[in-house]
């Protein structure tokens, strides 16, 4: 039975009568190689139900992609969907296949294709016609084996009327149509949906099974579900992350409208109209600290209903902890943070009488990311009142800047990055260290490019993240070919994988590492020019702020312990800690695995050695003119007092 997601075997049969009907017209389609039609408002699963024709299809075993129409821009959209030979237009300076070719022998899922131009529409009809594509500065007709899925939550006749859809490309996708009804239509699903999706979130946050209590259900049942599926996927989703009761009352659902008398005939119109007149009203006669007062109210009720939980209460707020914690200083309800350092120093005793907390910047890889899936640092720390957010960065160089500006207290990231931090005046402090992989980071070239030497990358475009570690690989990948900076495109962006076919026509190399470097090695369509072996060592750091480390160092050792208990799990249980890992990020377990085999990952203090080599990095950073000023390393290697000790 169709399901919320692409995994079959373990997902409620839904058993709504309209459920039924609709799942009676995707069994009698999915056999066959008919094009199909999926009609659906947003939050419907229209993308699942492509994945589940698929999935029952003889195309099973063939890819399946999906294209969002709406997200093509009006000049590359046909070169996306069709393909380019080499000069065809300027930047192009290889052929690529587009979405067509590579689906050939599965199905392509054109979501939103209502929102195609008409021009590319006449051509969409012309390959469903034919089944056969023209790369853009072609003539050569190319045959296609694909399926074709189309979906749109729009009114395609309407849009006919309007001239902006074409009849006749209508008519040839209106021939096996899978109408998907509304949340709203289909009440008797809520119910198993409900429950799959508190099993799913409480297995994923690592909480105890929740359960909706009666009164609960009968909210589900009886709320109106704009949002659909994905409205009610969100809101289980936040009671379980919330909630810190097994039983889900009608006020952990937080849906709009709804009261302990039920909901409420009010439209949430009629309710802002309601609070807009109050507000108006209180300005009007005590205007006087109108907007504290407002504040003060705001945090106190998040407060009372979250029971003090101060990480529930902001995310109720929709703002951070931090920020929370401005406020209620503010007010005088707990004292301020303490400034940095220069102000009059604080004993360890006085200061663990406050509640403090640990901000961590991680990456959804390695010790940080697996220590923070498994949660045992919360379990750690929380017998001792100190509470750890999360903020996930998509690499070194915007940790570091987070860092830089006081966002986070620690964090992880290789080589470069602390050398930018250090040159830009930020008082960071190397806290210890991992061995080197350098085969972790490398350049990512398409399999057909004419880049097959080191050589053949002058004049190219190359894509990295400034001030990450491939950009000191790519130094001295240019150095190694006798290629000067200025002879290459230089491109800075931050990671990206998978690639899209925009991606292609604009780029001609990527720089990556770990774990795209090891997703990007099984593409077939990628290949890896050459690896940081013999050019770079790539050390990974952990790193804190100065002030942070100074006032506490004893939880800076404790979470320095903590790492290194992580790193002797993944080297000892690697496949497990691929499995936590790969869910996160969007890879393949056996990417991950592999990627978290090309490094030790036991943390060590700092060593003369790797202060010397990053030494190196930062002197040639600062000769190119990469950085702003010398750096001297030695001088943000932390020392931990005497009396706390970090194994080598």
């Amino acid at each position: 039975m169709l399901t919320p997601y692409t995994n079959y075997t373990d997902s409620p049969r839904l058993v709504d009568p309209a459920s039924l009907a609709f799942q009676s017209l995707l069994d009698k389609f999915a056999p066959t190689d008919a094009t199909v039609l999926i009609v659906g408002e947003t939050g419907t699963g229209k993308e699942v139900v492509a994945r589940y024709l698929h999935h029952h299809s003889q195309r099973r075993n063939g890819p399946f992609l999906a294209v969002n129409c709406g997200a093509l821009t009006e000049s590359l959209a046909e070169a996306e969907l069709f393909g380019h030979e080499k000069g065809a237009f300027t930047g192009a300076t290889q052929a690529h296949p587009g979405w067509f070719e590579s689906a050939q022998g599965g199905t392509l899922l054109l979501d939103e294709i209502g929102e195609l131009s008409l021009s590319l529409q006449v051509k969409l009809l012309r390959v469903l016609q034919e089944r056969e594509i023209t790369r853009v500065g072609s003539r050569k007709a190319i045959k296609v084996d694909v399926r074709v899925i189309a979906a749109t939550h729009v009114d395609l006749a309407q849009a006919i009327r309007e001239r902006r859809f074409r009849e006749d490309l209508f008519y040839r996708l209106n021939i096996a149509v899978v109408p998907l009804p509304p949340l709203r239509q289909r009440r008797d699903d809520i119910p198993l949906l409900a429950n799959h999706f508190l099993s799913l979130y409480a297995r994923r946050l690592g909480r105890p099974a929740r359960r909706l209590s009666s009164d609960a259900l009968e909210a589900l049942l009886e709320y109106s579900w704009p949002g659909n599926i994905r409205e009610l996927e969100n809101t289980l989703h936040n009671a379980v992350l919330l909630s810190r009761d097994e039983t889900l009352t009608p006020a952990h659902l937080r849906l709009t409208g709804y009261s302990e008398q039920g909901f409420t005939t009010a439209t949430a119109a009629a309710t802002d109209s309601t609070l807009d007149s109050f507000l108006r009203q209180q300005l009007s006669d005590h205007p006087h600290q109108l907007f504290d007062r407002v504040v003060t109210s705001l945090i106190n009720n998040a407060l009372a209903f979250t029971e003090q939980n101060q990480t529930q209460a902001a995310a109720l707020l929709g703002i951070s902890r931090h920020t929370l914690r401005t406020h209620m200083a503010n007010q005088g309800v707990i004292k301020g943070r303490r400034k940095a350092m220069g102000h009059a120093p604080v004993s360890l005793a006085s200061f663990a009488e406050q509640e403090r907390e640990l901000r961590i910047g991680y990456q959804k890889f390695g010790n940080l990311g697996v220590l923070k899936a498994r949660q045992s640092l919360e379990q750690r720390f929380s017998q001792q009142g100190i509470s750890v957010l999360w903020s996930e960065f998509p690499a070194g160089p915007q940790l570091l800047y987070a860092l830089q500006n006081n966002e986070i207290d620690f964090g992880t990231t290789g080589e470069v990055p602390p050398i930018f931090a250090q040159a830009s005046g930020s008082s960071v402090a190397y806290i210890s260290w991992e061995p080197p992989a350098p085969s972790s980071v490398g350049i990512v070239v398409p399999r057909d490019s004419e880049i097959h030497t080191l050589h053949d990358l002058r004049g190219k475009r190359i894509s990295v993240n400034k001030g990450s570690n491939v950009h000191w690989l790519l130094l001295q990948l240019l150095e190694e070919a006798g290629i000067a900076l200025d002879e290459v495109k230089v491109i800075y962006a931050p990671p990206k994988y998978p690639l899209t076919a925009s991606d292609y026509l604009s780029v001609d190399a990527w720089m990556m590492w770990d774990p795209l470097l090891s997703a990007a090695e099984g593409h077939e369509e990628l290949r890896v020019l050459v690896n940081g072996e013999g050019r770079v060592r790539n050390h990974q750091f952990y790193l804190a702020r100065r002030d942070f480390v100074s006032q506490n160092d004893d939880i800076a050792q404790q979470l320095i312990e903590s790492l290194q208990q992580t790193g002797l799990f993944i080297d000892n249980h690697r496949h497990e800690a691929a499995s936590l890992l790969a869910q996160e990020l969007g890879l393949e377990v056996s990417s991950v695995e592999r990627a978290l085999g090309r490094r030790s990952h036991k943390t060590r203090a700092m060593a003369f050695e790797v202060i010397k080599e990053q030494q190196i990095i930062a002197d040639r950073f600062y000769a190119l003119g990469l950085i702003n000023k010398p750096v001297r390393v030695r001088d943000a290697v932390w020392q931990f007092p005497s009396a706390v000790t970090l194994s080598a």
